[in-house]
């Protein structure tokens, strides 16, 4: 799993931490040349892209992407060519739009594309463009969104989430 959380460039992260005592997954934060190994929650550090090809890691110091770096679109998008249908996209709270692109990119792949509710979101912007724009597969809570993440990281196929939060008409069903 490869989380982006929009950082100042010189900013400390400490979300390895957090993600780690969430849940049982093991979190590091990425370093650029790492392998991608299962299980293992990668987060991108302040003031770099994270990017996957491979099955390994990449920083990226270059232009700033929708204002940030780290920024989600690049790391979708690199998703999307690395993974193609085995690829997910998952966005979370936010203002601007910056993981509407990407996610595009990741349906376009064959992937799995779901955002978070706005109405649960403290920040409703991203949830709400990529909703607009990409008419994503899933529409959940977080937690929810963090159920299905589970069934699929275990072998379930999308199709096993049994909750009301497949997309219709921007409608949730």
């Amino acid at each position: 799993m490869l989380v982006v959380l929009h950082l100042p460039p010189k900013g400390t992260s400490v979300l390895p931490q957090i993600l780690e005592r969430a849940g049982p997954l093991r979190a590091v934060q990425a370093e650029d040349g790492m392998p991608v190994d299962g299980g293992t929650i990668y987060v991108a550090p302040p003031g770099a892209h994270l990017l996957v090809a491979n099955g390994t890691l990449h920083l990226d110091g270059g232009p700033r992407t929708n204002g940030h770096r780290p920024a989600i679109d690049p790391l979708f998008r690199a998703a999307a060519r690395a993974y193609g249908p085995e690829a997910a996209g998952v966005v979370l709270s936010g203002v601007l739009d910056d993981g509407t692109a990407g996610l595009m990119a990741i349906k376009q792949a064959g992937g799995l594309t779901l955002v978070q509710d706005p109405a649960e979101a403290l920040y409703e912007m991203m949830p709400r463009n990529a909703i607009e724009i990409v008419a994503p597969d899933h529409i959940a809570t977080s937690s929810d969104l963090g159920e299905l993440l589970g069934r699929l990281a275990n072998g379930s196929p999308p199709t096993a989430f049994d909750g009301p939060h497949l997309v219709r008409d921007d409608h949730l069903v």
